[in-house]
């Protein structure tokens, strides 16, 4: 599945994506009553990630095979064309060389969306589907109706956990000015060489808790003290990062010190989700490190992350982003 299990998924949903789109306009033109049919199909597509994705994940975590695929050789039929290659030696039509359906987790449906050179890939740059649960490195999306200071923000979870609560922080507020400015302005928990060290580095609002302390988002990789969030994502470390920009084999501005956090005792995420206040999201390591230095393309909506997540997740959501973008993300504060 790669290093980035993330983008195994990803591209499952970005390929089922187009081909409920291909169906949809097949049924489009094939259609003689357009109304009723239209409105089936517009709720199949909400539907049809969610109960994908659910069947997929199964897939990927069960150790048995698919209940379809055929045991033993497959009998003569005289009608096709053998040169097609088709059941030549148990070969089907996702067979491929080198990489054929030899994936244990995968059934065949899945080796097509993986390997049909004619399905969609996805741009590891900048992807984002929706979650139907909770998973340390998931981000959650601000509904568009939530006010105070979480209006349209982007919240990257760090732990969770249904005993013990979450903890996460937002990543699209920077704040004006750098780390030697904001950490001289306010009481926090910032040294003097690390605020020589990273005195250019940019500073976030990370949530309305601990406002005095500062962590630390980044990229670079698993260093001392640092925990993996995702693939391609870090917090912590700012002592070994310190070494890190010295030995100049990091840029200060590639790290993103954020001040506060967010929190959530046991159960109070899963009640806000479930009012709506939150859209649950996977996302790219470079949607989530836009402001710890990430490359940003001609494609991003570089000054509105919130909005960009949305575009990124499709369907309703993009509807969203379209209608309630504007602001941005450095804005003043509520």
């Amino acid at each position: 599945m790669g290093e980035d299990w993330r983008e195994f998924r990803a591209t499952l949903v970005a390929q089922e994506h187009a081909h409920d789109e291909m169906a949809m306009v097949a049924d489009a033109k094939g259609s003689s009553n357009s109304g009723n049919k239209g409105k089936q199909s517009s709720s199949m597509k909400d539907e049809g990630v969610g109960k994908f994705l659910s069947g997929a994940i199964s897939s990927i975590f069960s150790k048995g095979e698919s209940s379809t695929k055929k045991e033993g050789p497959v009998e003569f039929d005289p009608t096709k064309n053998i040169f097609d290659g088709v059941d030549v030696g148990g070969a089907t039509q996702y067979s491929k060389i080198p990489k054929s359906c030899d994936d244990p987790f995968m059934n065949e449906e899945e080796c097509q969306l993986m390997y049909d050179e004619k399905d969609v890939k996805l741009d590891k740059h900048r992807w984002a589907h929706p979650l139907f649960h909770v998973e340390p490195g998931c981000i959650l999306v601000a509904n568009e109706k939530l006010g105070g200071v979480f209006h349209q923000t982007v919240v990257l979870i760090i732990d969770h956990n249904e005993q013990t609560g979450s903890t996460g922080m937002v990543i699209n507020r920077p704040f004006p000015g750098n780390l030697i400015k904001i950490a001289s302005d306010t009481e926090s928990n910032i040294d003097l060489s690390l605020k020589m060290a990273f005195s250019k580095a940019p500073v976030a609002y990370g949530g309305p808790v601990m406002q005095d302390q500062f962590s630390t988002l980044h990229g670079f990789g698993e260093v001392m003290g640092s925990k993996k969030v995702c693939p391609g994502v870090f917090v912590g470390g700012s002592s070994q990062l310190m070494q890190e920009v010295r030995r100049n084999n990091l840029h200060s501005t590639e790290v993103l010190f954020v001040k506060g956090h967010a929190a959530w005792v046991p159960g109070q995420l899963t009640r806000e989700i479930e009012k709506g206040v939150w859209y649950i999201a996977a996302a790219s390591a470079d949607l989530i490190l836009r402001y710890a230095g990430a490359p940003v393309a001609e494609d991003d909506n570089q000054s509105d992350l919130w909005a960009d997540v949305l575009s990124c997740m499709g369907n309703k959501f993009e509807d969203i982003a379209v209608s309630h973008m504007g602001r941005g993300d450095d804005r003043m504060l509520p």
